[in-house]
């Protein structure tokens, strides 16, 4: 059961004021009366209410200077004006000095009233959550900034970190097996894939493309993989379900990176397998080139995408869902294979890279061989591989 709400009610008139808390009490709201604007003010202070009824008409100090008093006071607690019909022209001065709404009195139907407090209450909650997350995104960047002066000064432990912050190569959830392989262009990868099984029947996983390259990069990973915990052990306590919904996932992300003070956005493919049922849901942050599907006989491409995460406030991420059940194969490669062609348009270049695939075998170890990749002086940007075979456990 969630927090019993507080509301004050400030208003002279003793019959009103009786038909108001009596309504309260019906819908077990706890309430606190006053009967004058500096009673109400001092009540304010005491007991904190989580909202304000308030009358505009009081004895002595007005409702307009009350108004103005506990706005002050406390900008993000919701305040209501209940008004006479004759008032509305001060009801209107009201909100311009920072009433949340405003109903007119007497109060014929509760339900108005009802609705305006539902909305209020919801509206503070959303402002108190985004104050919360606000707090905590600012002590995470706090720690992040400390983080990459360290990072910089020893790349050779952030590689080591960078590095334990990876799965296994190789890990087996139910039938599928997921493999993974990075080739950093520098001493640090802005590259970055990860998988973990999400409750019993479920495994996240995604493969991401930090902007740039280097130290500040690399640390993006580390973030990265922070808020994936973050919300993995929510999730894990019961608290939030964001990890199961890729467009949440994403939206969270997106919010972080952007006031993050790195200054970096990334590309992202973020998916949620579900082990019983064989379905994907995921969402796609710009990842590029588009992660293939083999079913045995041909090769498809999940095309949808949205913006990267981190480079727009506003960015709205939508999320998608595919029977897996007929995929063999899911293989996803970052953008710096792209590379390894001749300079030419992207869509080019993507077309070289599904014939590459088609014409062998699409294993890691078999396209890293057929690429030449380890063989090479020098590899231009990084490159990462994510593969998702179905199997057995005997296989």
């Amino acid at each position: 059961m969630g927090e019993i709400v507080k509301i004050l009610t400030i208003e002279d008139e003793a019959a009103v004021r009786r038909s108001l808390v009596a309504h309260l009490e019906d819908m077990e709201y706890d309430y606190i009366e006053a009967s004058s604007g500096s009673e109400g003010i001092a009540l304010f202070k005491e007991s904190n209410p989580d909202l304000v009824l308030c009358d505009l008409r009081l004895p002595g100090m007005d409702g307009l200077d009350v108004l103005s008093t506990l706005t002050e006071l406390s900008p993000d607690t919701p305040i209501i004006i209940v008004s006479g019909a004759n008032q509305v022209a001060d009801a209107i001065q009201a909100l311009k000095r920072g009433a949340w709404d405003y109903i007119t009195k007497p109060i014929v139907d509760f339900q108005t009233l009802d609705t305006a407090m539902e909305r209020a209450l919801n509206r503070a909650r959303l402002i108190k959550e985004n104050h919360a997350y606000q707090k905590h995104l600012e002590a995470l960047n706090i720690e992040l900034s400390a983080a990459l002066g360290q990072l910089r000064e020893d790349e050779e432990a952030a590689r080591a970190l960078q590095s334990s912050l990876l799965p296994p190569k190789e890990a087996q959830f139910g039938e599928y097996k997921f493999r993974r392989q990075l080739f950093p262009s520098l001493l640090l990868s802005g590259d970055f894939v990860d998988y973990f099984p999400i409750g019993d029947h479920e495994v996240g996983f995604y493969i991401a493309d930090i902007s740039g390259h280097g130290a500040a990069s690399a640390f993006v990973t580390v973030m990265l993989k922070t808020l994936f915990e973050k919300h993995l052990d929510a999730y894990q306590r019961d608290q939030e379900d964001v990890i199961r919904q890729p467009s949440d996932m994403l939206d969270h992300l997106n919010r972080a990176i952007y006031v993050s003070p790195i200054e970096k956005y990334l590309t992202i493919f973020y998916g949620v397998l579900d082990l019983r049922e064989h379905r994907l849901r995921f969402c796609s942050g710009g990842q590029f080139p588009y992660p293939m599907l083999f079913d045995g006989q041909e090769i498809k491409t999940l095309t949808s995408h949205d913006k990267p995460v981190g480079l727009f406030e506003d960015s709205i991420f939508m999320q998608h869902e595919i029977d897996f059940t007929s995929v063999q194969q899911m293989l996803m490669i970052s953008d710096g294979i792209l590379e390894l062609f001749p300079r030419d348009s992207a869509r080019r270049r993507t077309e070289w890279l599904l014939q590459m695939v088609a014409d062998g075998s699409p294993e890691i170890d078999d396209l890293v061989e057929r690429f030449n990749i380890e063989e090479l002086d020098e590899i231009p940007d990084d490159i990462a591989f994510l593969s998702i075979v179905r199997g057995s456990d005997d296989e």
